[in-house]
């Protein structure tokens, strides 16, 4: 049959017409495989010793900073070599130049750093491969293959069964690659690289975007900077006085059930709701007799890590017909004419709050743990005024919504990208 791939047949893989199968698995017949050694120049660079490491000259990166500049983020500039000894060693070993592709053979293994045409620096022998460019093979296609199982597998596979594991100049000379022509190595590279590029500037502007949160929240949260209209008194309170429940949820968790009953846990939790893909079910009856028990939180609620990542969520629980909640998890139950449940949330989650209750939480083994008895005693600064408390949790709620929207738009795009890696590095989808 015409098309793509490959598919079973009677048990047996039957492999489409116009494509064959390789060491590398289902690829298009003009389309060659080859070991890297067969494209590149492989080696490494010249010993570095640590005594040699100076405090300012010409960069110098281990693994860890390549590994860090694969993914496209800055690498901390903190050792160097001294002019003289990186002009030395160019002359002599030679120096990176653009479209070199430096390898990861320790630590993060098998992570890709394409030289840039300004780059200067030098780099740590033996833990760095060096694959220096011909203009054979597109180093930006190679890049984007080290992301895929053809190469990864072959990175993890080599990497001995010593207890660090390595990949060393001999795999990376011995790993095999398919070879489209080099254009359309270059016309894949471009597109997935495009993709890249837009993750990236979505990742951005969520970093961004939190760091502004941030900042409003020590604005607003602290009484630093009030709301226009707003004069009012602000009042030291105890969270105990202001909430007419503080309690935790089930100390024993029933059998798992495929009702849609749910009984979710801290991993679940997120920023302003639950996530139901991998929470746990239970039954209507072990459901029933939990709500009974005062487990199943109510609209307003505000609810609270307890173990482990502590306070890292709170939120304000809408609607909760169909769920109730283990004992990792408290449920805060705010007066509602004493303090706004989407303020207290947003309270709970500002920076100097979590760490004075981690401070005072922290047990003999360093998990910090909240212990319901003491965080109910625990003292808050918050407005007076009602209005001015659901006034200041607007701002901020409306930002977790703008952030909330980014991320979801972040997590598309991945798998969008995800899924053309698989078509266009196997050939499956072809660039015409």
């Amino acid at each position: 049959g015409q098309g793509q791939g490959s598919s079973e047949k009677d048990g047996i893989c039957m492999v489409k017409k116009g494509y064959k199968q390789t060491e590398v698995g289902v690829i298009p017949e003009d389309w060659n495989i080859s070991t890297l050694e067969t494209q590149y120049n492989i080696t490494s660079s010249k010993r570095v010793f640590q005594s040699e490491w100076r405090d300012s000259g010409v960069p110098f990166y281990r693994a860890r900073e390549i590994a860090v500049m694969g993914e496209g983020v800055p690498a901390p500039k903190d050792l160097y070599i001294s002019e003289k000894m990186y002009v030395q060693y160019s002359k002599q070993y030679g120096a990176i130049k653009e479209n070199d592709v430096l390898i990861t053979g320790v630590g993060s293994l098998g992570k890709v750093y394409v030289v840039k045409k300004d780059d200067r620096f030098y780099f740590k022998d033996g833990n760095i491969i060096w694959l220096q460019w011909n203009g054979r093979y597109s180093s930006q296609f190679l890049k984007q293959l080290y992301r895929t199982p053809v190469l990864t597998d072959q990175v993890f596979g080599n990497a001995g069964g010593s207890t660090v594991p390595t990949y060393t100049i001999t795999n990376a000379k011995a790993t095999v690659v398919p070879c489209p022509a080099y254009q359309e190595q270059c016309d894949i590279a471009e597109v997935l690289s495009d993709t890249d590029e837009l993750i990236a500037t979505i990742e951005k502007q969520i970093a961004k975007k939190k760091a502004i949160k941030q900042g409003t929240m020590q604005e607003l949260l602290t009484g630093n900077r009030r709301l226009p209209g707003f004069n009012g008194a602000w009042q030291v309170v105890k969270l105990e006085d202001i909430c007419s429940k503080i309690t935790d949820g089930s100390h024993e968790s029933p059998p798992e059930s495929d009702i849609g009953y749910y009984m979710p846990s801290v991993k679940d939790m997120r920023s302003t709701s639950f996530d139901y893909s991998e929470c746990k079910k239970i039954s209507y009856s072990d459901f029933k007799k939990l709500e009974r028990n005062g487990c199943r939180p109510d609209a307003g609620d505000v609810l609270i890590a307890k173990d482990g990542s502590i306070l890292k969520y709170a939120f304000v629980q809408e609607k909760a017909e169909n769920i109730v909640i283990l004992s990792s998890i408290a449920i805060v139950t705010p007066h509602s004419d004493r303090v706004d449940s989407y303020f207290l949330a947003q309270y709970f989650r500002q920076q100097n709050f979590v760490e004075q209750v981690i401070t005072s939480y922290k047990s003999g083994t360093g998990v910090p743990r909240i212990v319901l008895k003491r965080f109910k005693q625990i003292v808050l600064f918050i407005p007076e005024s009602v209005a001015e408390q659901a006034a200041i949790a607007k701002i901020l709620v409306d930002m977790d919504i703008e952030i909330t929207g980014l991320e979801k738009e972040l997590a598309k795009y991945r798998q969008v990208k995800q899924g053309m890696m698989q078509q266009l590095l196997t050939g499956k989808i072809r660039l015409v």
